[in-house]
């Protein structure tokens, strides 16, 4: 009997250090080196941020994590790669709002599910800039929508893709007012501003630090922002929702971990990701530039966003019958 005791005790021993040993291996996250993949091309906002989470985590840690770019078919390459991954904390996924909130309309086969991963934390938000090409009559918001209405064969506008965020801005746009837009699809953002530059096109929504250097040039005009409030940069600039209630425009980007990531990891991961993104140094070498604003909170705050913006989406998506192209 006794040598069952010390048996038992021992057992018992035994599961109380393993547990304890898996919370203080938890807690040091990171003991190695990992990385991080991004389900686009190099050079892009997405890119940019994770590189800049990877520099200061290998900084704060003494361990490398390296940035994976793994492009393609609208970004479900890398994220069904990145659902695959080991969930240890050492494998993570940056990527778009798009990613979780549009493509599973817009792709009803894909290889991935948001119920694959475990949300981390939000990291920035980019509002759109409501820009418009010179000749464009219109001085605000209000008198663009009026412009359209009246001269709906003029009103073209530019997106980076059908289903993309700069087409259903403009959906939205025209579910609220009754005006008349017709979507120009280009590949990418970049060849729709230079063909608004050209006035090929009249208008489009996209990220501001884009048409930042045309704007200053007086090469296009911006008639309002897509925040949820006015920059303290741009005082003067008007936001949409001053004209359209609870209007925004913008894309969001976001950390994840494959799911089954122990959650204690999942947290340390979260309050490093907070700690660097809400560092003011940090926000002014690599949210700056890009006119890109922290959203970096914990997952519940994530999930919530994603939650919201679903549900807002998937409802324009389905009233304008939008397809993938």
């Amino acid at each position: 009997m006794r040598v069952l005791r010390l048996a038992a005790a021992a057992a018992t021993f035994g599961l109380a250090f393993g547990q304890t040993f898996a919370m203080a291996d938890t807690a040091a996250w990171p003991v190695r080196g990992g990385q991080i993949i991004v389900p686009y091309a190099a050079g892009g906002i997405t890119d940019l941020l994770a590189r800049g989470l990877a520099q200061k985590i290998s900084e704060r840690s003494g361990h490398s994590f390296i940035i994976v770019n793994r492009p393609g078919a609208n970004s479900q390459v890398g994220t069904e790669a990145a659902a695959k991954s080991p969930a240890d904390g050492y494998t993570l996924l940056v990527t778009a709002d798009t990613t979780f909130t549009t493509n599973p309309v817009l792709y009803p086969k894909m290889k991935y599910d948001l119920s694959d991963f475990e949300p981390v934390s939000g990291l920035g938000i980019s509002p759109h800039a409501l820009v418009v090409h010179p000749d464009v009559p219109a001085k605000n918001f209000a008198e663009l929508i009026e412009f359209a209405k009246k001269n709906p064969q003029q009103a073209f506008y530019g997106t980076f893709g059908s289903g993309s965020s700069g087409h259903l801005n403009i959906l939205n746009v025209q579910k609220q007012t009754g005006a008349s837009f017709t979507p120009v699809h280009y590949s990418g953002a970049s060849p729709a501003i230079n063909d608004l530059l050209g006035g090929h096109i009249k208008l489009m929504t996209v990220s501001i630090g884009l048409i930042a250097g045309p704007w200053e040039a007086g090469k296009l005009k911006v008639l309002a922002f897509g925040s949820d409030k006015r920059l303290e940069k741009f005082p003067d600039m008007p936001i949409m929702a001053e004209t359209l209630r609870g209007f925004e425009a913008g894309s969001w980007y976001a950390l994840f971990a494959p799911k089954g990531t122990p959650p204690a990891i999942v947290e340390k991961i979260s309050m490093e990701t907070q700690a660097i993104f809400n560092d003011p140094a940090f926000q002014s070498q690599f949210l700056a530039p890009s006119y890109t604003y922290s959203i970096a909170r914990g997952p519940k705050d994530l999930a919530e966003r994603i939650r919201t913006d679903s549900a807002r989406l998937r409802q324009i998506i389905v009233d304008a019958k939008v397809t993938a192209e």
